[in-house]
């Protein structure tokens, strides 16, 4: 063996030992007569000392050592002058006698240390350096626990975990799929699968009654902090169940794993919000309900007033940030070019200030009078210091417009504390969405989501009335997972289908295999996915995915660190039957 002991472990007990230790570098210092190294492995840092009075070649050779050379010790463990209490093994160091370099090392390119001076490109090109460092280290070990968490409540809960194709049936719906040519099979193509949902839903007809995965899953997709190419789910369907049994599945799910792995405990049911209350209330289908500041609507009360802008709006809506009745000029300035960026796309910002002293003052104070102003603070339950902004536009262009300006303002005031856990269930979406583009609907979820059996009758006649057996677990306005009860019924699924445009012909070619399962009695199932990434970010109190994940894409898609996608030989592509011809 290398080592007795992890550079984790050794504590004040082991004072007196003769122990072996086997790591990397870290630091180092002369101190004159003596010379400290940290030495640092998966489990820990311990510090070494070499002392020139005692052993004068060996401390030489230990002072020619480079950051981040593979060195093995053996040495008496001692008690430390200094103790460092914030270290698990701040109380002890290691008197070394022998010393051997396993391994040299360049010097890195960036400090392997918690607060480092490398960029995240510089970082990610040298990933396999980047994981040295504790803090990123802790993020993988984190997800290693939630994983083996999750598949624990999910044993318990007589799952059973079914391995599922990577290269499968390409589908016309959601994000566009990465494909994969066939040699054996020219012309053709595999799809990297964007979740395994035919085949979960196989798996119920096949009788497999609670099936989960921990799995990959690809998406051709535009990127964003909590988006990547390929990121993992915990995939899970269940047969015989209505959407209540999911939810409070699911729901258990989430309260074991912010138990065991984070010591939070949710003492009460999650609350349950439509999604058009979300969309109404919140601006979006994930509300953030760490704080409150609820959009209210005031077309009724601000139109007719003779202010142009207002009265040609479609929507009117505004939000009460408390206690910002004192914000400057240059403020109210400076967040009125915030809202009219291109990624908010605002005409401009109206505020009404709720003053100390009971008046109030607007920047619209010529067509409102006072008793306007007071009568629209009442809406919000406004009270003195307040100040209230109002948005004028086309309602659902506004509503998330005003969803940005709120949660901009949540962070300026600091109520977006990450240490603080808000979830909720957002259910009733609408089953469809109506494209102007492409005059047709598109699946909301996708085409296997089950309509209310109340809604049935508008089915076809009035489809947009229609809402879903459909559900997204929301935690501070990250939307965490989702799922639905699915059609199982062969004749509502071809309806479905006939609602999305979809010809017979089109429908048998891409689904024809799991219609003819449900031929074979297909029973009563529903399921969820969630973002492991996402959850796994979220309980190491990241704004970003990729830090929880050991190998990232950067924002353009590439893994810079082994420089792909890269360009293939001719030759293989000649293997595939492919010509490659890029668009001008």
């Amino acid at each position: 063996m290398f080592r007795t002991h992890t550079c984790g472990e050794l504590t004040i007990k082991n004072i007196g030992q003769t122990v072996t230790l086997a790591g990397w570098m870290q630091r180092s210092r002369d101190l004159g007569g003596m010379t400290f190294i940290d030495l640092r492995d998966r489990y820990g840092l311990t510090q070494l000392l070499f002392n020139m009075d005692t052993n004068a070649a060996l401390c030489e050779e230990a002072r020619k050592l480079g950051r981040e050379f593979v060195i093995q010790v053996t040495g008496t463990v001692t008690e430390r002058s200094n103790k460092n209490l914030k270290m698990p093994t701040g109380e002890i160091e290691l008197v070394v006698n022998t010393l051997t370099i396993l391994n040299k090392a360049n010097t890195p390119p960036f400090t392997i240390e918690d607060d480092t001076d490398g960029g995240d490109e510089l970082r990610m090109r040298y990933r396999y350096l980047d994981l040295r460092r504790k803090t990123v280290r802790q993020n993988l070990e984190l997800r290693h626990k939630m994983a083996q968490e999750t598949r624990i409540y999910l044993d318990s809960q007589n799952f059973i975990e079914v391995e599922t194709p990577v290269l499968i049936k390409s589908t016309p719906e959601g994000a566009r799929d990465f494909v994969v040519p066939s040699r054996l099979n020219p012309g053709q193509f595999y799809a990297l699968p964007q979740s395994p949902q035919q085949l979960k839903q196989l798996l119920m007809v096949a009788g497999f009654d609670r099936y989960f995965q921990i799995v990959k899953c690809f998406r051709d997709e535009d990127l964003r902090a909590d988006r990547q190419p390929e990121f993992t789910q915990i995939d899970c369907e269940m047969s015989f169940v209505e959407q209540e049994d999911i939810l409070n599945m699911f729901e258990g799910m989430i309260k074991h794993l912010f138990k065991t792995v984070k010591g939070v405990e949710f003492d009460k049911p999650f609350q349950r919000m439509s999604f058009e209350e979300a969309m109404n209330t919140y601006g979006n289908d994930k509300p953030d309900l760490r704080f409150g500041m609820k959009i209210h609507e005031l077309t009724n009360q601000l139109k007719g007033k003779g202010f142009s802008i207002f009265d040609q709006a479609e929507y009117l809506g505004g939000i009460c940030a408390e206690g910002c009745s004192e914000y400057t000029r240059k403020q109210l300035d400076e967040l009125t070019e915030w809202v009219k960026r291109p990624q908010i796309g605002a005409q401009g910002l109206i505020y009404i200030r709720c003053n100390t002293d009971g008046t109030f003052k607007s920047s619209v104070d010529k067509f409102y009078t006072p008793e306007d102003l007071k009568a629209i603070a009442s809406i919000f339950g406004a009270k003195a210091g307040d100040l209230i902004f109002i948005l004028p536009g086309k309602k659902k262009k506004t509503l998330a417009q005003l969803s940005e300006l709120r949660l901009e303002m949540g962070s300026r005031l600091g109520l977006r504390d990450k240490n603080i856990f808000v979830p909720l269930w957002v259910i009733d979406f609408p089953l469809f969405e109506w494209d102007e583009d492409t005059q047709r609907f598109y699946a909301m979820h996708h085409p296997f989501t089950s309509p209310k059996p109340e809604d049935i009758e508008f089915f076809e006649s009035d489809s947009g009335k229609v809402r879903a057996n459909a559900y997204d677990c929301v935690i501070n306005g990250v939307e965490l997972g989702g799922g639905s009860i699915r059609i199982y019924d062969q004749q509502l699924q071809k309806t479905m289908f006939k609602i999305l445009g979809f010809s017979q012909e089109q429908a048998e070619y891409q689904f024809g295999f799991l219609m003819n399962a449900f031929t074979y009695g297909a029973p009563p199932h529903g399921g969820i996915a969630f973002g492991f990434d996402r959850l796994a970010s979220m309980f190491a109190g990241l704004d970003s995915i990729r830090d929880v994940i050991a190998f990232p894409k950067n924002n353009s898609g590439r893994d810079v660190m082994m420089d792909t996608p890269s360009i293939i030989a001719n030759e293989q592509l000649h293997e595939l039957n492919i010509r490659v011809e890029l668009k001008e």
